[in-house]
């Protein structure tokens, strides 16, 4: 597989737009462990291999476990994640399979109940993120590096 074209070369003020996000999510107050599993989860759920090797290391350098990131998408099957990272884990998954029946009331108000609107409103931004990153690797067919 060969990368298609490269989109901070050819729109680099695209590029820039999707970093000065990058920028505000690092200014918030979602933790790092948060941000980790919410990009991981919807890179494993759209099939983009460079964003999940590149997370996972950046996880593990945080201190993630390997165990819970080999159990990630089988988060609801373990007790290794807490209700408080399923609820999030769970939002992360309708809002990247949109198509598919949208957003619960369900999961969106228990995502508020235990951690607020502004909380959920930079989860929710956060995902978006990710959501583009892995639609631009998937799409120019960024490559792995061994």
């Amino acid at each position: 597989m060969t990368m298609r074209f490269n989109l901070q070369q050819l729109e680099p003020e695209a590029w820039k737009g999707m970093y000065n996000l990058e920028k505000y999510l690092a200014a918030t107050g979602l933790s790092a462990s948060h941000k980790h599993l919410l990009k991981m989860r919807a890179s494993q759920l759209n099939g983009c291999a460079y964003c999940i090797n590149m997370h996972s290391k950046e996880a593990r350098k945080d201190g993630e476990t390997e165990q819970r990131l080999y159990l990630l998408s089988a988060w609801r099957e373990t007790s290794l994640f807490t209700p408080e990272e399923k609820a999030l884990l769970a939002l992360c998954e309708e809002v990247t399979l949109i198509s598919q029946s949208g957003v619960s009331d369900a999961t969106y108000q228990q995502a508020v109940t235990i951690f607020g609107e502004q909380y959920v409103a930079q989860a929710l931004m956060a995902i978006v993120l990710i959501n583009g990153w892995n639609r631009i690797a998937v799409t120019t067919e960024l490559a792995v590096e061994a």
